[in-house]
C-alpha cells in the first residue's frame, strides 16, 4: 500500500505503508484537513508523532516546514517501513527514530515539543497514554489525537483543554492547547 505526501517540499511523493495491521494510516482526507488547520503552528516546530507507523503524519509535517519530527512506534514492521520513508525523503537529518511504545518513551522523556500528533491504533485508543504525552508540550503547546468517529474523546486534563473537536466520518480530531503557565 502506498501513501502519498500531500503538499510541501515532498508533495506528491508516495511513502509506503507497513504490510501489517498493527497500524492504520491516516487517510489523506483527514491529514490534508489536519495540516490545513496547523499550518500556521508547524513551520519551524519541533514535532512529536505518537503511534507514528509508516511516518505519514510526521513527514507531512515536515514536509510543510517543521524543524524536527521524533517518531515514536513500536510495532517492528511499522518501524521498518518509517525508517525506510525517511531515508527515500532524504530527511535522516531532520528526524529521530524511536522504536519503543509510546508509554514506556514518554515515561522516560522530557523531551519538549510545541506540536504532538497522537493517532493510536483505532481500537486500541490509549487516551491515558496520550494524555501522558501532555507533559511533553511547551507552555501554548498544540496536541492533536486522531481517534475513531466513535464516542468522545477526552475533555483535558493538567493544564491542556480541548479547543477544538472535528469529525470526518469514522474519524475524528480532537484538538488540544497547553495552557500558557
Amino acid at each position: 500500500m502506498k501513501i502519498r505526501i500531500i503538499s510541501g517540499i515532498y508533495g506528491g511523493r508516495n511513502i509506503k505503508a507497513p504490510d501489517s495491521n498493527a497500524t492504520h494510516p491516516m487517510s489523506e482526507r483527514v491529514r490534508n484537513a489536519l495540516f490545513n488547520i496547523v499550518s500556521d503552528e508547524v513551520k519551524g516546530a519541533n514535532v512529536l508523532d505518537a503511534f507514528a507507523g509508516s511516518g505519514a503524519v510526521g513527514l507531512e509535517a515536515l514536509s510543510r516546514g517543521a524543524a524536527h519530527v521524533t517518531f515514536v512506534e513500536r510495532d517492528r514492521q511499522a518501524s521498518n517501513a518509517l525508517i525506510d520513508n525517511v531515508a527515500l525523503l532524504h530527511a535522516e537529518h531532520l528526524a529521530t527514530l524511536v522504536h519503543a511504545t509510546v508509554e514506556s518513551w514518554a515515561r522516560t522523556n522530557d523531551s519538549q515539543f510545541d506540536i504532538i500528533l497522537v493517532d493510536p491504533p483505532y481500537d486500541d485508543t490509549q487516551f491515558s497514554t496520550a494524555f501522558l504525552l501532555t507533559k511533553l508540550l511547551k507552555p501554548n503547546g498544540l496536541m492533536v489525537l486522531s481517534y475513531s468517529g466513535r464516542g468522545e474523546a477526552p475533555t483535558g486534563t493538567n493544564g491542556v483543554v480541548v479547543v477544538d473537536n472535528r469529525s470526518y466520518g469514522t474519524a475524528a480530531l480532537a484538538f488540544y492547547r497547553k495552557k500558557d503557565v
